[in-house]
């Protein structure tokens, strides 16, 4: 099995990240893939980009160097009500919406608090990932996250960056092996990105994947093996 895209990395509009689309299309159809989901920062994140930046993604082509081109953000959580950064109007128009924890933009607080503000972005009706639900720093039931995943067709993300040993982000390893068996519990299809920052590391997944693998995850259950499969899942909620 292999897999065929990368539905999150951030392109210079994020402000911590340090290469364009053109350049990420480019390594990513050297490397065969055949999609890939531009996710950059909503405007919460520190250096993020205006609000603009994600109207106006409708200029962009579909397709660069063969690969095709999703059009998305990683939304920022804002309140423990499930709030993003981004509002509906602007989320309708995009293909692939990310929601992420991130505490510059919502400061940690308890197991059930963080949750539910987790719980509550699913239920917008937009969001088709929950970005790196991996940090011990930002405590989660993940029995209730993948119960809420499988009622609402959300994909979990299990993200390269988190594993890698300059990840910021604690106890990433272990979390996402109690996180997989829940999610295996409830057949929540999951999706492996990279989180790349630099396009050097678009397509790159290998300590995801190989975590995946070795827990023995269904294959059916991997979204982005498949591209028909991936599309169904980030279409499934607008329907």
């Amino acid at each position: 099995m292999r897999l065929v895209a990368d539905c999150h990395f951030h392109t210079v509009n994020s402000g911590h990240a340090y290469s364009t689309i053109n350049e990420y299309a480019t390594e990513a159809a050297e490397k065969g893939l055949e999609l890939i989901g531009m996710t950059d920062h909503g405007p919460a994140m520190p250096g993020g980009p205006h609000i603009y930046h994600f109207d106006n993604l409708k200029i962009l082509p579909d397709n660069l160097h063969g690969v095709e081109i999703l059009k998305g953000v990683e939304a920022n959580i804002i309140g423990y009500d499930g709030s993003m950064d981004i509002r509906d109007s602007t989320l309708e128009n995009l293909d692939i919406v990310i929601s992420s924890f991130h505490s510059p933009c919502l400061k940690p607080s308890s197991v059930e608090e963080n949750t539910a503000a987790v719980i509550k972005s699913i239920e917008n009706r937009y969001v088709n990932i929950i970005g790196h639900p991996d940090d011990s720093r930002i405590e989660l039931n993940y029995t209730e996250l993948a119960k809420a995943a499988a009622d609402n067709g959300v994909m979990i993300e299990i993200n390269n960056s988190s594993l890698m040993p300059s990840s910021y982000r604690v106890n990433a390893r272990e979390n996402y092996k109690k996180l997989l068996e829940e999610c295996y519990k409830y057949s929540v299809y999951i999706v492996i990105n990279s989180d790349a920052h630099f396009h050097d590391d678009i397509g790159e997944v290998d300590e995801a994947f190989e975590l995946v693998k070795n827990l023995g995850y269904p294959k059916d259950l991997i979204a982005n093996a498949n591209i028909g499969k991936l599309k169904q899942r980030l279409e499934i909620r607008r329907r």
